[in-house]
């Protein structure tokens, strides 16, 4: 069986390729830019004509939230033209995909956790290009397998945990919003609930059902949180003051209430999802 990862050199493309090991019997292929340019129809369509992949798992995302305010023509390019073309040529290669997408589809003002039916209502160009490129997924090719997920860190790339090793390291205090909300996602996690998806689909296709599912590790946590788990979980000495998110203005407005239900996809797929302090 052959697997496409596109965004290999990200968070969640990382892990893939390090679970990859685990399946000898799988040929994997991993590209990113420098490899294949997804927002060329020509080049993708050429690339998966050649390779004929049995699974796709788009990784690939314009990430740079605050940038993408400015920058829309290219965090559209990669978040919602990209997408609507890998989903068109899957579907005429006969590819099962698996595109990746975000918490940042809703406003962030619920008070209890976003069911993949809930109205969307982006606030910001990236949530709004990640929005249209889950809709130009659907629009191109109805058997896809979309997963929202939040808050994604890991061993690779920047990301919150790594950003908080190394101010614990530097400084004896610092400051972490408490007012927003949601659940730290290990990119490893969601990565083995990806591949355990694709192992159960080469068991019986009947297993690939197609729709958009939600998917961070189990818990609530405020970023406070999160840097109050991170410090004592590593040992470091450093003392934390929760602040309001007027305390750090950003350019791009982030949701107050990012937690996601994960009951259709545990109960869709029978995947256990760990508890983020885990």
């Amino acid at each position: 069986m052959k697997i496409l990862v596109t965004g290999a050199y990200g968070q969640l493309g990382s892990e893939i390729n390090e679970l990859s090991e685990q399946f000898p019997e799988w040929q994997f292929k991993f590209t990113d830019i420098d490899l294949l340019d997804i927002t060329s129809e020509i080049a993708v369509h050429e690339f998966m004509k050649k390779n004929r992949p049995d699974f796709l798992i788009n990784c690939a995302a314009y990430t740079a939230v605050d940038k993408a305010e400015t920058d829309k023509v290219n965090a559209r390019k990669i978040n919602a033209t990209a997408p609507g073309i890998l989903a068109k040529i899957s579907k005429e290669t006969d590819t099962k995909m698996i595109h990746v997408s975000t918490d940042y589809v809703f406003n962030g003002t619920a008070f209890r956790p976003y069911l993949e039916k809930d109205k969307t209502d982006p606030q910001g160009v990236y949530g709004k290009t990640k929005l249209e490129g889950e809709q130009l997924c659907i629009s191109e090719n109805k058997q896809v397998i979309i997963i929202r997920t939040s808050w994604l860190y890991s061993s690779f790339g920047n990301n919150f945990v790594k950003t908080m090793l190394r101010l614990g390291t530097e400084k004896k205090s610092i400051n972490v919003v408490f007012d927003q909300v949601g659940s730290p996602t290990y990119a490893a996690d969601l990565a083995a609930a990806i591949l355990k998806i694709i192992k159960s689909t080469s068991v019986d296709s009947k297993n690939f059902v197609p729709g958009v599912y939600h998917y961070s590790n189990e818990g609530v946590a405020s970023w406070f949180d999160f840097s109050k788990a991170i410090f004592e979980i590593s040992g470091l000495n450093c003392q934390v003051s929760p602040v309001l998110s007027e305390a750090f203005p950003t350019v791009a407005k982030r949701p107050n209430y990012s937690v996601l239900s994960k009951s259709k996809i545990k109960d869709t797929f029978q995947i256990e999802i760990p508890y983020w302090k885990e």
